[in-house]
C-alpha cells in the first residue's frame, strides 16, 4: 500500500464541467425524503444532472440504507457507469465500514471519478486514496448540505471539480491555534477526515497512512475530553509522527455544558504538547454549521501561519 507522504502518482479522475451527470448513492444511512428532494433541486439549479442510484432511498435494515450487498452494488455501478462524471453520497450516518472488505479496487481504478463524502465515509475514501491513489473529495453531500440554502461553499466545490487552485482562510472559519517554533508554513500531502472514524480504523487492515501529511481532522458532538482521548490514541499509535501540520475543522458542538468556550482549544493544545508543527482550527469542512468547504485529500497543500492562518490547495485533484 502506498503512503500519502511518499512520492507516487495520483489516479486523478477527469475534471467535471457543469451539465455533467452525478450519481447519488447511499453507502451508510438513509436520508429524509424531503432533504433528498431539496438537494436534487439545488444540484439541478447549479446545472448538474443528478440521478439516484437504484438503492439510494432504501431505509432498512436497522439504521442502514440497504444491505451491504445492495450498497456495494450501487457503489460499484456508479463508478463503472460511463455516463456518470461524479459520485456523491446522500449523507453519512453509519454503516460504510461494512463495505470496506467487499470493495473491488479494480472497478474503481478502471473508472476513477470524484466521490464527494465525509463523516462515516472517511474510511472508504481513505482506503481508495491509500490503495489506489484516488484523490478524496471531502465535501458536501446531497441530503446533509445541498438541501440547505447556505449549506455549500460553492467556490471550493467548483474549483475542486474544475482542477483550479484555491485558498481558504478566516472567511471559511480558519484561525491559528499554534505556530511551529521552526517554521511559518507547512507543506505536505493534505490528508484526513472525521477524527472518530480515523481512530476507529486503527488496528484494522485499513489503518490510515498519515506520515508526511498535512493532517485535517474534524468531528461533531464530541466533548473536549473525548477529542483529547482520540488525539492521545493517535499519538500512541504513532500516527502523528512525521505529520508536518494539523488543521482542525469547525468541531461543531464539541463543547462541554457549562465549560468555557476556550476548553476545546486548551484540550487540543494539551494533547498535542511537544509536537512542533503548526496547528490551526475552525475550517468549515465536514460537519459544519454552514457553507461546507470542499477539501481534496491526496494533493499538495500548504498551511501558512503568519498573523493569520491560510490553507492553499496547490495541486489539482483532477485531470484538466
Amino acid at each position: 500500500m502506498s503512503r500519502p507522504g511518499q512520492m507516487r502518482a495520483l489516479l486523478k479522475p477527469p475534471s467535471v464541467a457543469p451539465d455533467a451527470a452525478m450519481c447519488i448513492i447511499a453507502p451508510a444511512s438513509p436520508a429524509k425524503p424531503e432533504r433528498v428532494d431539496r438537494g436534487l433541486a439545488a444540484l439541478r439549479s447549479l446545472r448538474y444532472q443528478p440521478r439516484l442510484a437504484p438503492n439510494a432511498l432504501l431505509d432498512e435494515p436497522l439504521y442502514f440504507a440497504g444491505t451491504p450487498r445492495e450498497r456495494l452494488s450501487d457503489f460499484h455501478a456508479a463508478f463503472a457507469d460511463a455516463d456518470t462524471a461524479a459520485i456523491m453520497s446522500i449523507r453519512g450516518g453509519y454503516g460504510s465500514n461494512y463495505l470496506l472488505e467487499g470493495l473491488d479496487p479494480a472497478i474503481i481504478a478502471a473508472h476513477p471519478k470524484p466521490f464527494f463524502a465525509y463523516s462515516d465515509l472517511t474510511g472508504v475514501q481513505l482506503r481508495l486514496l491509500d490503495e489506489l491513489g484516488l484523490p478524496v473529495f471531502h465535501g458536501p453531500m446531497l441530503a446533509a448540505d445541498f438541501y440547505l440554502a447556505n449549506g455549500v461553499h460553492l467556490e471550493s466545490f467548483r474549483a475542486a471539480l474544475a482542477g483550479e487552485p484555491y485558498s481558504l482562510g478566516a472567511a471559511q472559519g480558519l484561525r491559528l491555534l499554534k505556530p511551529a517554533a521552526s517554521s511559518t508554513a507547512a507543506r505536505g500531502t493534505l490528508y484526513g477526515g472525521c477524527l472518530s472514524i480515523i481512530v476507529s480504523l486503527l488496528g484494522t487492515p485499513w489503518e490510515p497512512s498519515t506520515e508526511g501529511t498535512l493532517l485535517f481532522l474534524e468531528d461533531t458532538g464530541a466533548k473536549p475530553y473525548q477529542i483529547d482521548r482520540m488525539l492521545w490514541q493517535l499519538r500512541k499509535a504513532r500516527k502523528l509522527e512525521g505529520v508536518c501540520g494539523i488543521v482542525f475543522g469547525e468541531m461543531l458542538d464539541c463543547a462541554s455544558p457549562g465549560a468555557p468556550a476556550s476548553l476545546l482549544d486548551e484540550a487540543i493544545l494539551s494533547a498535542l504538547d511537544g509536537l512542533d508543527v503548526p496547528i490551526a482550527i475552525g475550517l468549515r469542512s465536514g460537519h459544519v454549521s454552514r457553507e461546507n468547504v470542499t477539501l481534496t485529500f491526496g494533493v499538495e497543500a500548504e498551511l501558512g501561519v503568519g498573523d493569520t492562518a491560510r490553507l492553499h490547495i496547490l495541486e489539482p485533484a483532477v485531470k484538466k
